[in-house]
């Protein structure tokens, strides 16, 4: 055990996770790589948990953290706060949401936690609808509204959730459903769901792909019919776009826009790729949602001037470049190399995804059940090779995650396939 993983076990909480049995020191990156304290280098396909999402060291985020660093780095959102309206401006622009309103937090978490707030004092009623097998975030409230056991460490929470199926297409009692007939089975839950709810449910929050819980996702068009449902009630929809947003899914610049809705959901969160690695979390609703809050708030850290500077200059690079589009091409080739190299390996049950958001579920051969021990030996071993992926899943943490920087290059792309090849081969 290395020195700095002594300290580490000796002064954190044993429950702030580690990859690896040997744990990994990254020290620096540029591109798509990173290297180790060793000096080793990687090809990084899950950067910093989809939060590195242009690239590692990106000169145009790093000048604009230093320009404003030697300008004034803090002054609170009590004063007036140029770059933080300025990335305003623009994230309102790109959320589809009529006269938006965007509020800045530190985190996904925060800005899931400030997303239950505003929908619970607008429909002044603490229940939520959640989607089993979901994630999203650490806070209190969070936790309380997390339908994966794995990341829920306590069942108390202020809200009360109800779980609704429909996050997962292949598992669960609806998997052997036509998408259509799962659709409607789903829907039905729903309405099921809503009659049994005690006056009026505040929101339905759900992520388009789930990022935890190993790159789920319904067939296209479940949230639109869901939405039907929820204006019948007047129930809010709350996307959660940690994970989805900024045009990893290369379809799509969000990931609600995959479903066909009429229009877009009441609420949305993002956070993670914005800054590239910044602390930028953040949510947009309309202006009727967004002032429901009676009383008065700030945020000290929400909105810094050097996080919202990163921001602008990676939203900046990612549209004049079209990571979106990049997403796609590059996203699409992966996946497909993926598939072909699966296809013949029984411990692998399932390829999918889409864009550059990729999951490998992981199962024992002779029965079909999770193999979370496979998962972790693949981990293992694609590192050994020099490429880092990451892990997520049900309760089981069997699904391999695969989200590179949006810039990814095909050559990089066909790199980190042949390594994750003979890392799945080996195991």
């Amino acid at each position: 055990m290395s020195d700095l993983h002594t300290r580490h076990k000796a002064v954190l909480p044993e429950w702030l996770a580690l990859y690896y049995a040997d744990p990994l020191e990254i020290t620096h990156g540029e591109g798509r790589h990173v290297w180790d304290a060793d000096g080793k280098q990687y090809l990084d396909f899950f950067g910093g948990i989809l939060t590195t999402m242009t690239a590692h060291a990106l000169p145009e985020v790093t000048k604009a953290v230093s320009e404003q660093a030697g300008r004034i780095i803090h002054s609170s959102t009590l004063y007036l706060n140029r770059p933080m309206i300025d990335l305003a401006e623009r994230v309102a622009g790109l959320s589809g949401i009529p006269d938006a309103r965007v509020f800045f937090t530190t985190s996904g978490t925060e800005a899931n936690d400030t997303a239950l707030l505003l929908a619970t004092a607008h429909r002044r009623s603490n229940q939520i609808l959640a989607m089993r097998n979901s994630y999203h975030g650490r806070s209190f409230t969070a936790v309380g509204i997390t339908g994966n056991n794995a990341w829920s460490p306590t069942s108390l929470s202020p809200l009360q959730t109800l779980y609704v199926h429909g996050g997962v297409r292949s598992r669960g009692p609806y998997a052997a459903l036509s998408d259509a007939e799962f659709i409607e089975a789903c829907v039905a839950d729903l309405k099921d769901m809503l009659g049994q709810a005690r006056g009026g449910v505040a929101a339905l929050i759900a992520e388009p792909i789930q990022g935890v819980g190993g790159f789920t996702s319904p067939p296209d068009g479940l949230y639109a019919a869901f939405r039907e449902v929820l204006w019948e009630h007047g129930v809010l929809w709350i996307s959660d776009e940690v994970q989805t947003g900024w045009g990893r899914t290369g379809d799509h610049f969000w990931g609600w826009q995959a479903h066909g809705a009429s229009g877009p959901p009441d609420i949305l969160t993002f956070a993670k790729g914005i800054g590239n690695g910044m602390s930028i979390g953040g949510v947009v609703a309309s202006a009727e949602v967004m002032n429901s809050l009676d009383s008065n708030s700030i945020s000290t850290f929400g909105g810094s001037p050097v996080t919202m500077a990163a921001g602008l200059a990676n939203l900046t690079y990612l549209l004049e470049h079209d990571l979106q589009g990049n997403a796609r091409r590059v996203g699409g080739l992966l996946i497909e190399r993926v598939r072909a190299i699966c296809a013949q390996l029984p411990v692998v049950r399932e390829v999918r995804g889409r864009g550059l958001m990729i999951g490998i579920e992981l199962v024992d051969p002779g029965t079909g059940e999770a193999n979370p021990r496979a998962a972790a030996a693949v981990l293992e071993a694609a590192r050994e090779g020099g490429l880092l992926i990451g892990k997520g899943g049900g309760h089981d943490t069997s699904v391999l995650r695969i989200a590179p920087p949006l810039s990814l290059t095909v050559a990089e792309a066909e790199e980190g396939a042949a390594i994750l090849e003979q890392a799945l081969r080996s195991v």
